[in-house]
């Protein structure tokens, strides 16, 4: 009986369009992404000899977190709401991958998405890579991350400042949860304005 052999030269790999992409690939691709980072992260902190639980420990000045962290997501949200009203949407195209993940999704299960990527990413950006390079070259890395936007230099620019921003009010409260923090509170607000703007 003859077998067939499985030849590596037929894999082919081509760029996939977000509309090809149903709901469950997107979500599937969405947590295996975060979990490699989380991993990342993780074992990034350990080979720095960093004190996992020092890193994640509970500030005792929580008011730090919420002022910093809510005034950075507030404040980021007004830029990228000054944005899409002044400059056209060429200019700042995502490609629609963000409103095919919040378009028609539960109140609930994006506050878990923006949970999950905020403490993720925040942990191997911030906790990690801003250890090792600082603030700087981190938000250089943290917008070259976010491929989507790269085509448009304006949308990048705009994730640079909030890296950078993130970064800055990591080195002021001294704590992980304020960016950790203005990371979620900012992708929850834009999910829901998402969300909403498409029911209306």
């Amino acid at each position: 009986m003859k077998r067939n052999k499985f030849k590596f030269r037929k894999i082919q790999f081509r760029q996939v369009s977000i509309d090809e992409l149903d709901d469950r690939t997107l979500l599937i691709n969405l947590y295996l992404t975060q979990a490699l980072t989380l991993i990342i992260g993780l074992i990034w902190v350990f080979f720095q000899h960093q004190n996992l639980l020092s890193l994640l420990s509970i500030p005792d000045e929580i008011v730090d977190v919420l002022f910093w962290g809510g005034g950075l997501a507030l404040a980021a949200v007004a830029a990228d709401f000054f944005l899409s009203r002044f400059v056209p949407d060429e200019f700042a195209d995502d490609g629609g991958i963000n409103e095919k993940i919040f378009a028609n999704r539960p109140v609930w299960h994006i506050a878990v998405i923006c949970l999950i990527v905020g403490f993720c990413e925040e942990l191997l950006f911030r906790g990690a890579i801003q250890h090792a390079i600082g603030p700087y070259w981190t938000s250089i890395i943290f917008a070259v991350i976010h491929v989507r936007y790269l085509k448009h230099w304006i949308p990048t620019g705009l994730v640079f400042c909030i890296s950078y921003a993130l970064g800055w009010i990591y080195i002021k409260t001294g704590t992980i949860w304020a960016p950790m923090f203005a990371h979620f509170l900012f992708d929850f607000i834009m999910g829901l304005m998402i969300k909403y703007r498409r029911e209306s």
